[in-house]
């Protein structure tokens, strides 16, 4: 028999402002454990030294994660140059020092060379996996793997600071893009080295940064939402974003009343779509969000992730 899972059936997302220090699933797991949720999982870990956006999914959101974790993001960071080290952070060693004998034109025409295109070779201290096992794991014994180098778009970055040898920066990326390689690289194009000493994910798709709350003003309204031992759950659960919200860049479709039954039982079903493929999010004819389905050909949906009420 399946163990059951502890707590509530509770669906949708809430948006973190991650403070500094301490791992993304701890963070989660306070949160989780603030909800009572049965269920939760984050979209995409921030460092201990990343602050910002950390959608937090809870219950049956949680299908829907992968689509933030390949969403665009907006980070502000600052760079410090004249100083590698050995994670492109702060958290790392010193591994070189050098003089930073460049003037503001040389770092404003290296900064703008990132935007486009272009591939990147991610940092050893990622979570990506190399045979089963996180790159960091690797990294931590100073064991170094091969990586490929994966395509990224810097859709926009932009200098809002220059003092001394720290450039703050702003930068909209897509997914998969490592502002510490970024950081990294840029120092070594400069040719004086860097490192990351700030940074902040401003957004995470479209998600409003003003919908963010931190952990602490989160416990603090969860004990204003309980009374003598006893948690009004639906004032609390107000803070939480629809879970369809994680899927707005999809095409909407509406599965017809005729064909519902059929499609939430895993069966593809004629309904009208607007494209000619690609993944879409469903609902049904009084507004309900079903799920996301794939369009296997014009005019045919087939279900891919469901939610179960």
């Amino acid at each position: 028999m399946a163990r059951r899972r502890k707590g509530r059936n509770v669906h949708g997302i809430f948006l973190l402002d991650k403070g500094l220090g301490g791992s993304s699933n701890h963070a989660l797991q306070q949160v989780k454990r603030v909800f009572g949720a049965a269920k939760a999982g984050h979209t995409g870990a921030l460092d201990p030294l990343a602050t910002g956006m950390l959608p937090i999914c809870l219950g049956e959101a949680t299908k829907f994660s992968q689509f933030l974790l390949d969403a665009d993001k907006k980070y502000s960071v600052t760079a410090t140059l004249g100083i590698r080290t050995t994670t492109s952070d702060a958290d790392g060693e010193v591994v070189e020092r050098k003089p930073v004998n460049v003037s503001e034109a040389d770092i404003r025409a290296a900064v703008e060379a990132f935007a486009g295109h272009s591939e990147q070779v991610p940092s050893m201290f990622s979570a990506l996996k190399y045979q089963g096992k996180p790159l960091y794991t690797y990294a931590r014994q100073g064991i170094e793997v091969p990586r490929e180098a994966r395509p990224i778009t810097i859709f926009s970055i932009e200098i809002t600071r220059l003092q001394g040898e720290q450039v703050d920066l702003e930068v909209h990326c897509s997914k998969g893009t490592y502002i510490r390689s970024l950081v990294d690289d840029l120092g070594q194009n400069l040719g004086c080295g860097a490192y990351v000493s700030r940074l902040h994910r401003s957004a995470v798709a479209k998600y409003p940064p003003a919908r963010m709350m931190s952990l602490e003003a989160l416990q603090q309204y969860a004990e204003k939402c309980t009374e003598q031992g006893s948690t009004d759950w639906s004032q609390l659960d107000q803070l939480l974003l629809p879970m369809d919200t994680a899927v707005t860049s999809l095409e909407k479709v509406q599965i017809p009343a005729a064909k519902l039954t059929y499609f939430c039982n895993g069966n593809p079903v004629e309904a009208p779509t607007g494209s000619a493929q690609g993944m879409v999010r469903c609902y049904d004819e009084e507004g309900r969000f079903l799920g996301a389905g794939e369009i296997e050909s014009p005019g045919r949906v087939a279900p891919k992730r469901l939610v179960v009420y």
